[in-house]
């Protein structure tokens, strides 16, 4: 069986899918889909790789996914940031179907990634079996339940909240609808005339498959799509170096020092720069720790260090993550799963998106401690070492972790009846 995966050049979202990729591999002809950038990193995984785009529209993705300040719930900056998108996305979908015409035969079905609907739109209009791939299930749209991207709502505790919640739910549909009458015709051309079907669910995802890359025990009750499917994340395996990574020095260890990991991604160059210079300081007043702070970014090769201090280019999580004490990071996907699989305790200090709805979630599971300023970093740290009991609830994430991976590895997924 054929099957393309298709996802943007970003870690957070490719590598998930080259990870998907690796086990569907062993069992099925298996491409990757994607911009010129991403193709090192698919052939170091010893995967085939179909570039599709060009620089150009390369450097409107990288200014879309790393604006110069935080978008959060701003509408100016996100209707700047969705018309910028949707140019690029009918850009995306055009090379897409012309890839695809100029092909004898086409794959049974296509794994998209959340953020690329424009390849579900070029599926559905050649016929062929689409599912998502979603590294963030927060992210749906339920009838019940507190919405995502308003800063980390928790789950109603009393009357009041539930319909505060409800007024919220209005208003986010409510907004998109907005948006969706401002950009028809772009949305129209795309393929998307309208952002819901008639039975209320969102066009953007796979009516067949939605495949959560998470786990249902560090969500909020909530009522889900029925084409949902808990997978649990998909991540490269530990303690070893990740495949599509290019080899680099690895970060300097200190025996019978603790470590600290911080980490804001591989986006949000706006903030790190100011999260710099905090670490520094709190490597000066906690002389006792080691600081590691990853840019995240997996081409680059500076490794600077000062003291018990370092700034590297990248650290491959997988590889690296068990050697730490304790990780600082922005709430992705990514390195939430990484943490959670290997146990390892977390401050979570949210910039922006999804990642405030990641916090709340890790927050009330006491998986990790939410730092809603990151003037308090140095004492959440402290709070961290001195009382463990605050993380009561990792073991618990972490067994469910393994045991969902364990029962759903992605050989299992692909099954000739489409709700299998």
């Amino acid at each position: 069986m054929r099957i393309d995966l298709i996802a943007p050049p970003y870690s957070g979202h490719l590598h998930p899918v080259l990870a998907m990729a690796c086990g569907l591999a062993a069992h099925h002809a298996v491409r990757v889909l994607s911009t010129p950038s991403a193709m090192a990193q698919i052939e170091r995984a010893g995967l085939i790789g179909v570039p599709l785009l060009d620089a150009d529209a390369e450097r409107v993705l990288a200014a879309i996914s790393d604006p110069r300040h935080a978008v959060g719930s701003h509408p100016l900056r996100m209707h700047r940031q969705l018309r910028a998108a949707l140019g690029v996305m009918a850009r995306f979908a055009q090379a897409l179907r012309d890839a695809y015409a100029a092909e004898a035969t086409r794959p049974a079905l296509v794994i998209a990634d959340f953020t690329v609907p424009a390849a579900g739109v070029v599926a559905q209009s050649l016929g062929l079996r689409w599912w998502t791939s979603l590294p963030s299930p927060c992210v749906l749209e339920a009838p019940d339940g507190p919405p995502a991207y308003l800063g980390g709502l928790s789950p109603a505790t009393h009357a009041g909240q539930r319909i505060a919640h409800a007024l919220a739910r209005r208003a986010v549909r409510g907004f998109k609808r907005g948006v969706q009458c401002v950009h028809r015709r772009r949305m129209a051309g795309l393929g998307l005339p309208r952002l819901y079907r008639d039975d209320g669910s969102e066009a953007v995802y796979s009516p067949e498959r939605i495949l959560a890359l998470g786990i249902e025990p560090l969500e909020f009750p909530r009522t889900w799509p029925a084409a949902l499917r808990f997978v649990g994340p998909q991540l490269p395996a530990p303690g070893v170096d990740t495949p599509w990574l290019a080899p680099r020095p690895p970060p300097v260890f200190v025996e019978g020092r603790r470590h600290v990991l911080v980490t804001l991604g591989t986006h949000l160059r706006w903030a790190k720069d100011a999260f710099d210079a905090r670490l520094r300081a709190l490597a000066e007043a906690m002389p006792e720790i080691e600081v590691h702070f990853t840019d995240g970014d997996a081409d680059g090769a500076h490794h600077d260090r000062a003291g018990n201090y370092q700034r590297l280019a990248y650290v491959d999580y997988a590889r690296w993550i068990g050697r730490y004490a304790l990780v600082v990071h922005h709430g992705g996907a990514g390195i939430l799963y990484q943490c959670l699989a290997a146990g390892i305790p977390a401050i979570v200090c949210p910039q922006d998106y999804d990642q405030f709805d990641h916090a709340a979630r890790l927050s009330r599971a006491r998986a990790a401690l939410w730092l809603r300023d990151s003037a308090g970093l140095e004492a959440a740290v402290r709070r961290a070492f001195a009382e463990p009991a605050l993380f009561a609830g990792l073991p618990a994430l972490q067994t469910a972790v393994r045991a969902t991976v364990t029962a759903r590895p992605p050989v299992t997924w692909i099954t000739d009846d489409p709700s299998g």
